[in-house]
């Protein structure tokens, strides 16, 4: 790595964990229903919220009431953004007159956006009208990342509480997050974003005469628009020339906050975070990535105070800190290294692999954000991860094999760390030969159940899907690379959709009616096949009573039940996979320095 890549690295880490602890005291006040400044928690928008929807604040739920309502609640927002879709071109709000999107398309990007996965199969810009984009996707931004949070707060409950029979209220903790926490952070970030260059507005699309001409060749078309040939077959062309170019407008500084604090990661645009419309500049771009993982490392200090030990949440900090540490570290080492193809034919790798990416950030700020979104469920992207290295493409898919805890994403990081953390101690319980507990809590068959199903069920989609999709015919058609790269995209595409990121290799044909089902399904078993156990797990937990520490007590604070953490995640988590990607990045891999070293002609 170089100088620079390690400057990156470190002011992002000092810039994140300085931000961290005063918001995760924050998030925890508001939570707690304590006063916040001069606006408290029970300020009079608050109380009309309640009263306009019939909701008593004081009334907490179980956790099958808690699950229930969650899962009403965002199948009603899957809902609003299928039909705001399926209606765009008759509704207000389209200056461009788009057409409305098919049905296969729709249910895809409903339950993208519902699951906080984010996945996009179309172009944004000519696909969706502004009041598409800002009543559904914009508002979904924020509720399923409010969904997240709230979830994760019912776990924590679960620990901090005993002998109850209640995990908190649904309602009430929906709208705590929003109000609070989301939405002020996302409008001071907007406005900064807007003055970078970020645009935001309602103009129609603005074309412009471009300061140089573009020359193309186009096939001749007959009367009836069909091309025209030779007496071999060969399509006939004529030259032609484009003195102008169409930009897009849009309120986008007001969706890419969002979209990044709440790790959604859905684009304005069709180039994501590579738009210099939407990322323009360096600052830009690492206010992003600061974004991504500014909610899920503060949760972990959230959880530390809320249980009353915050030794506890800097312990799972610190797990996470050092494992995005070495992940971020291979994504730029094998960027910056090359493709030692182009090396043999003279060319200078000195700034390291810069095929698809923007040369205003370069490869160490391209692999750092790639680690990033990939790590944290955003699915955001500054550069085509499709181009990366074979083991620098490697390591966002073995980020999002993790299962999505190292940050992960809004709430859904910290829950599923903390899967991980039972696991762990369950593990170190059968070692030593005592009865596992974690919190004072004894961890029992019960527990170890919810959790099972709650690590399982993700590599279950992912390989299954992928299976599914190269055995019949629909899958094999989208894929565009024959070889292991071909079966690295369609891996990619399901451990993204199950795992809620929404990145892609973007090599991939997705956009067609088999994918847009199957990753459809993946996502939403992928987000609530993980959230019901959760909150099942939270409810248990909430009931037990509490055991006070003795000297036989394991601590769970300290370096080594990091380390035992650790190896948690990688070896129960991230293990079930390495068949997959023997068969996709690292033969890949080898196929390439075998060839750049003559060994394969």
């Amino acid at each position: 790595m170089t100088p620079h890549a390690w400057l990156v690295l470190g002011l992002y880490l000092t810039v994140l964990l300085l931000a961290a602890k005063p918001l995760g005291s924050y998030i925890a006040n508001v939570m707690e229903g304590r006063p916040l400044l001069s606006l408290g928690v029970r300020g009079g928008i608050e109380s009309a919220l309640y009263r306009l929807c019939g909701v008593r604040r004081d009334e907490e739920m179980g956790w099958l009431s808690y699950a229930l309502a969650i899962l009403l609640f965002n199948l009603l927002g899957a809902l609003a953004v299928y039909a705001l879709q399926r209606l765009q071109v008759w509704l207000p709000g389209n200056p461009q007159g788009l057409a409305n999107v098919s049905p296969d398309s729709s249910f895809n990007t409903a339950i993208s956006f519902a699951t906080n996965t984010n996945w996009q199969g179309y172009a944004g810009e000519s696909t969706m009208g502004y009041l598409t984009q800002l009543l559904g996707l914009t508002v979904q931004n924020f509720l399923s990342a409010a969904t997240g949070i709230a979830v994760a707060i019912t776990l924590i409950r679960g620990f901090a509480r005993h002998s109850a029979a209640t995990i908190g209220n649904a309602w009430v903790d929906l709208t705590r997050v929003t109000l609070y926490v989301l939405l002020p952070i996302a409008l001071v970030f907007a406005v900064v974003l807007v003055s970078q260059g970020v645009i935001q507005n309602l103009d129609a699309y603005q074309t412009v005469t471009t300061l140089e001409a573009r020359h193309d060749d186009r096939p001749r078309l007959d009367a009836t628009g069909q091309p025209l040939t030779d007496a071999q077959d060969a399509v006939l062309t004529q030259s032609a020339t484009t003195p102008t170019q169409t930009l897009a407008m849009g309120p986008v500084a007001s969706q890419e906050a969002i979209k990044m604090l709440g790790t959604n990661g859905g684009g304005f645009f069709n180039a994501n975070s590579a738009h210099p419309y939407e990322n323009p500049t360096p600052l830009t771009n690492f206010i992003q990535m600061f974004l991504i993982f500014l909610i899920p490392a503060a949760l972990c200090l959230t959880f530390g105070r809320m249980v009353g030990d915050t030794r506890q949440g800097w312990a799972l900090l610190a797990a996470m800190t050092l494992m995005f540490l070495v992940m971020a570290v291979a994504a730029m080492h094998f960027e910056q290294q090359g493709n030692p193809l182009l090396a043999e034919l003279g060319v200078d790798l000195s700034a390291g692999n810069l095929e698809g990416k923007e040369t205003r950030f370069g490869t160490a700020e391209s692999a750092l954000f790639a680690a990033i979104t990939t790590l944290a469920s955003c699915g955001a992207v500054n550069s085509m991860h499709d181009s990366f290295m074979p083991l620098g493409g490697l390591v966002p898919l073995a980020n999002m094999m993790l299962g999505e805890v190292v940050f992960g994403g809004v709430g859904t990081g910290l829950y599923g760390m903390l899967v991980f953390a039972v696991m762990a101690v369950f593990i170190a319980g059968l070692m030593i030969g005592r009865t596992p507990e974690y919190l004072g809590k004894k961890i029992e068959a019960y527990e170890m159940k919810m959790v099972s199903i709650a690590i399982l069920v993700t590599p279950l989609l992912v390989l299954t899907g992928t299976a599914i999709a190269v055995l019949v015919l629909a899958g094999v058609a989208g894929i565009a690379n024959p070889g292991p790269h071909g079966f690295s995209e369609v891996l990619y595409a399901f451990t993204s959709a199950a795992n809620n990121n929404g990145s892609a290799f973007a090599g991939l044909s997705a956009n067609t009616p088999f994918y847009n089902g199957l990753l459809g399904v993946a996502m939403w078993f992928g987000r609530f096949g993980v959230i019901v156990p959760v909150l099942a797990l939270a409810g248990h937990l909430a009931a037990k009573k509490r055991i006070a520490p003795s000297a036989g007590t394991m601590p769970t604070h300290d370096l080594l039940f990091v380390v035992l953490l650790i190896g948690t995640v990688v070896l129960v988590g991230a293990l079930n996979y390495v068949p997959a990607l023997a068969l996709g990045p690292v033969v890949e891999h080898l196929m390439l320095w075998s060839v750049s070293e003559g060994t394969v002609h």
